[in-house]
């Protein structure tokens, strides 16, 4: 089955590490062994014969970066101290994915409207095609490159089909660890993203914001990559879903895309605590949970977020590349889910959402 993947850093990798995403994991690994590059963000779990190998037909590609004082470290040249370098910043990711797609066509194509959608789609159900292109769909993760409502038109036109206003708290709302309800200027981001026809993603944003969005945004909206809070016993953080927020983006016709990202799969893993701790069945059970919740397996999905910060040594212990996310078929099998429902959490659920929400022409 085809894999939709709902969240990837990959322009991030490529300005910040040179990371070479045209090859495979295990050469990126190789070319970066001896290299600081792993102590930053682990080994990576990303390349293009691995996409083929798992079957990653479409990967919601981010724009992303992080304010001033959350910076990561010397190393992370992708942070901003106010809106003006945000979008300085990210106008050249922007620019690095069309330098992605326009060199390596026959590898990585933009997914703007339907029509792209469906050829990318069509060249991955067609047998005759041995290694069809991935397709990528723009996702602005923070808006604080938004300088002004009247920018996000500039936005669409470049290919920017789905907005998360948060990372951490922005002028927009509250974030991870910062929370806080929407402002006037998220209530006003809000307004334009819609006018234009933008998919709002919540992740990231504190669940004051998310609630206040689910009554008052009236276009398409998912959650890309987040897990629920229910299953992570003690948790404080504001980072994940709470039932009620799933429960809301279900009633809103939304997807959420789970992370098997070892943190967000067991409550205070650390490192030193071993991979083997944490495994894909961990992940199925934040997979199962939304199911439950729904009454159905038409709401979840896969956004991994993969090289997001964490690679190969923060994952659980059967993932050694993204190919390795088809080993969820047969632990879904086990749980009772047909292989329908599987399709859908696979790739189902992620293609109605873009057919519903990317532009005719």
């Amino acid at each position: 089955m085809i894999i939709i993947d709902a969240h990837q850093d990959l322009a991030w990798n490529i300005l910040t590490f040179g990371r070479d995403y045209t090859t495979s994991a295990a050469d990126i690994r190789r070319h970066e062994r001896g290299t600081e590059i792993p102590h930053y963000n682990d080994d990576t779990l990303l390349g293009w014969q691995d996409y083929q190998e798992g079957q990653i037909a479409i990967i919601f590609a981010t724009l992303f970066a992080s304010p001033l004082r959350a910076k990561l470290g010397g190393f992370d040249t992708q942070s901003y101290g106010d809106a003006d370098e945000a979008n300085i910043i990210y106008h050249a990711q922007m620019d690095a994915y069309d330098r992605l797609t326009d060199e390596n066509p026959d590898k990585f194509q933009p997914i703007r409207d339907q029509s792209d959608l469906q050829k990318i789609l069509s060249l991955w159900k067609d047998s005759s095609q041995a290694s069809p292109p991935v397709g990528l769909v723009t996702l602005m993760e923070g808006a604080e490159a938004v300088r002004h409502p009247s920018e996000l038109e500039d936005w669409w036109n470049r290919g920017v089909r789905i907005i998360g206003p948060a990372w951490r708290g922005t002028r927009f709302c509250g974030g991870t660890y910062e929370p806080g309800p929407l402002t006037k200027d998220g209530f006003e981001l809000l307004e334009g993203m819609a006018s234009l026809g933008y998919v709002l993603d919540l992740s990231h944003m504190d669940e004051r914001a998310v609630l206040q969005s689910l009554d008052d945004y009236p276009g398409q909206i998912i959650a890309s990559h987040a897990n629920a809070r229910d299953l992570l016993q003690g948790t404080e953080s504001n980072r994940n879903l709470s039932n009620r927020v799933i429960q809301g983006i279900i009633e809103r016709n939304g997807v959420i895309g789970v992370i098997p990202f070892n943190r967000f799969l067991m409550e205070g893993w650390e490192p030193s605590d071993g991979r083997e701790r944490v495994r894909l069945v961990d992940l199925v059970a934040h997979i199962d949970h939304i199911c439950q919740i729904a009454g159905d397996a038409s709401h979840v999905g896969i956004g991994s977020d993969f090289d997001g910060g964490f690679g190969l040594q923060k994952t659980p212990f059967e993932i050694d590349t993204i190919a390795d996310l088809q080993k969820l078929s047969p632990l879904l099998q086990e749980k009772g889910y047909t292989e329908r429902e599987i399709e859908s959490i696979f790739s189902g659920n992620w293609t109605s959402i873009l057919g519903k929400s990317l532009p005719e022409v």
